[in-house]
């Protein structure tokens, strides 16, 4: 082997020898970059910890990772039907206790789609089914959100006797409605009472009680008329949106990005901030809570609040840009096609966008007036 690289001229034996160390150099960076990249990864996919809503007030969904999962699912069939994304919430609790998230019809919609229980065996047409049967119930209840609850227990006949007997839901007339459409059908032996609390009134048609017990799994407010509450003094698009970016501007200049940060007082009193913190961050100094401290997300900010038209946007409304994910960057709107925001190389700054730069680019058309 010595006498073979004797018969090679030194300048090729250079040569081939800084080919092999840049070649060993490429293949470290590409472990290095593959690594990086998994942390990444898994570092964004743990982000995701909860949902909340706004349209109906401010809440969150207290559920299992079971429905948890549903959260996407819901989302889309939400988009497809028409119906607001501030309802996901409230259907991910109706979700938890039909189901708990688990077998084939986590919705429980088999029989408004087909008439018959058990004709549904794909969780997707069983959320798709039940996002349309909710809009479906929820308008036939002119919005009245316990109403549309109950009925999507005992069915449309119990709007008709609402609105023949005052309109409103009251949980007296969903005890009256059980005990009389239970004389009805008692005979057959196929109803009993699924809560011992209502054997005493023969109230055994489905569950009267209904309306707690999905409710027991959505912390938040309900207007007293049941219907999705407006935007208080306009919204954020509204003289509280001028508050909110005034708020926001103070950090300029003194924070930096790190991912997941802002999610407790220390990070918060060091200037740590992703982009999600922040805008909470921002609408908390104005007295408006958008959802917990240490649970804060792109995707629990995206339910919450008016859906508002790009063409329609007023300083405060807040933004959504895909960036890493669908909805991966948020901030806030502050005219000029301009926002406020915390972005990895500036911390909190206001950015362009305008068509042609990165965020421009990156701008889904998703507005929320919160």
């Amino acid at each position: 082997m010595h006498i073979v690289l004797q018969l090679i001229p030194k300048k090729y034996l250079i040569g081939g020898t800084l080919i092999l160390l840049g070649l060993s150099g490429l293949l470290i960076m590409s472990t290095i970059v593959a690594i990086t990249g998994e942390f990444e990864k898994d570092s964004q996919q743990s982000e995701v910890t909860e949902i909340e809503g706004g349209g109906i007030g401010v809440g969150t969904a207290n559920v299992s990772p079971q429905v948890m999962k549903y959260q996407p699912l819901l989302e889309k069939y939400a988009q497809k039907h028409g119906l607001d994304a501030s309802y996901v919430p409230i259907m991910m609790a109706l979700m938890m206790q039909e189901s708990g998230g688990r077998g084939n019809d986590p919705m429980q919609s088999s029989e408004s789609f087909c008439g018959s229980v058990g004709c549904i065996s794909s969780p997707e047409l069983s959320v798709d089914k039940g996002v349309l049967h909710f809009k479906s119930v929820l308008e036939k209840a002119h919005y009245d959100l316990k109403l549309c609850l109950q009925s999507y227990n005992f069915g449309g006949g119990f709007i008709n006797y609402v609105m023949k007997n005052g309109g409103k839901y009251t949980p007296e007339l969903a005890i009256s409605f059980s005990q009389l459409q239970y004389q009805k059908v008692k005979h057959t032996g196929n109803y009993h009472c699924v809560r011992p609390e209502m054997v005493p009134y023969s109230a055994c048609y489905g569950d009267a009680l209904y309306v707690n017990a999905v409710l027991k799994y959505y912390t938040g407010t309900i207007t007293a008329d049941g219907k999705p509450a407006a935007p208080a003094s306009g919204g954020s698009g509204g003289k509280s949106g001028v508050k909110v970016i005034d708020a926001g501007k103070t950090l300029i200049g003194k924070t930096r990005y790190v991912f997941g940060g802002g999610r407790s007082q220390s990070d918060i009193n060091a200037g740590r901030f992703d982009c999600s913190s922040f805008v909470r961050w921002a609408f908390e100094q104005v007295g408006m809570n958008v959802g917990p401290m240490s649970g804060v997300t792109t995707d629990t900010l995206k339910t919450q609040g008016q859906a508002i038209n790009p063409k329609d946007m007023k300083p405060g409304d807040v933004v959504f840009f895909d960036t890493y994910k669908k909805d991966g960057h948020v901030g806030i709107y502050v005219g000029d096609n301009q926002f406020l925001g915390c972005q990895g190389k500036t911390g909190v700054a206001i950015a362009s966008m305008e068509k042609g730069t990165y965020f421009g680019e990156r701008f889904n058309g998703r507005v929320k007036r919160f």
